[in-house]
């Protein structure tokens, strides 16, 4: 009867037991399991909160640059004095889009330099290339809506009309107008004054009355003479200045301009150079008018 009443004894306690230990593994699991929930809901309000941060930061930084680089009248865009102890190239491609735009910006990510588009508004097609450059961190710049010398350079309200339907197209793609202009042949065309005398004189002051900063260039790459590789290569790469500032174009037909881009950034590349976009800060090359 003893031995009996013992067995039970023993089979109480390890059916006792056997239900602290479900109960127990029970609990643990539930506290592992509402660890784990925690961990991953901590994890994913972190991940939230880094991106809402990046997006305000980026939102923010968006501002700067539409209030740093839109047209603002009596605010003085550049300098035509480089500071000294820099080694700057700034890489600027007129006429663009095209459909070579996409292959220059390849390029330039490749090598993570930053460039300055001076766009017209011919192709339409190829408009959305305008925000991507943009977006990509390269500065966008107005060069004119036709390019048509005969209508642009008729009269100062003719440049100034077709300056107007250029900056739309620019408003169109990044939110505002950019106060960085190259006039079609730079400020030293001869062409203009076939249409108009002293013209160029005048716009010149006028641009910059109005808030804008027009930029010429101190190296031709001759591929709008339609130079082929080697040549635009050889007249591109130089250190002759300190803020080298290339005239290239961004068209069509400006095949070799895509093919002699590579060598011509190792050039300054070796050199020590910086690639840089123009800025309000940038060194502002003027020709003779």
């Amino acid at each position: 009867m003893r031995k009996k009443k013992r067995k039970y004894n023993i089979n109480g306690i390890i059916l006792c037991a056997l239900v602290f230990f479900a109960i127990g593994s029970t609990i643990f699991c539930m506290v592992a399991e509402s660890k784990e929930a925690k961990g991953k809901q901590t994890a994913a309000e972190r991940a939230k909160a880094e991106k809402e941060a990046k997006a305000a930061a980026e939102e923010e930084q968006a501002v700067k640059r539409m209030k740093e680089f839109s047209v603002q009248p009596g605010v003085p865009v550049g300098t035509e004095e480089p500071a000294e102890g820099e080694k700057i190239v700034y890489l600027t491609f007129d006429d663009g889009p095209s459909e070579n735009t996409q292959k220059i910006l390849d390029i330039l990510e490749d090598y993570d330099a930053k460039a300055t588009f001076f766009i017209t508004g011919s192709n339409e097609t190829y408009r959305p290339l305008i925000k991507k450059a943009y977006d990509a961190g390269h500065t966008l710049g107005l060069h004119t809506y036709t390019h048509d010398y005969a209508e642009v350079y008729s009269s100062e309200e003719a440049y100034f009309s077709d300056l107007e339907q250029i900056g739309k197209v620019a408003r169109e793609q990044i939110g505002y107008v950019p106060c960085f202009i190259r006039f079609p042949g730079g400020s030293s065309n001869e062409v203009s004054q076939k249409y108009s005398q002293g013209l160029m004189k005048k716009l010149a002051a006028d641009v910059q009355e109005k808030g804008y900063q027009y930029y010429d260039w101190n190296i031709d790459s001759g591929d709008g003479a339609g130079c082929k590789k080697d040549e635009i290569v050889a007249r591109s790469a130089t250190d002759r200045y300190s803020h080298a500032v290339i005239l290239f174009h961004d068209s069509a037909a400006k095949d070799e301009t895509v093919e002699a881009l590579p060598e011509v950034m190792d050039y300054y590349k070796g050199q020590g150079y910086e690639f840089r976009a123009i800025d309000r800060e940038s060194f502002v090359p003027h020709h003779d008018i």
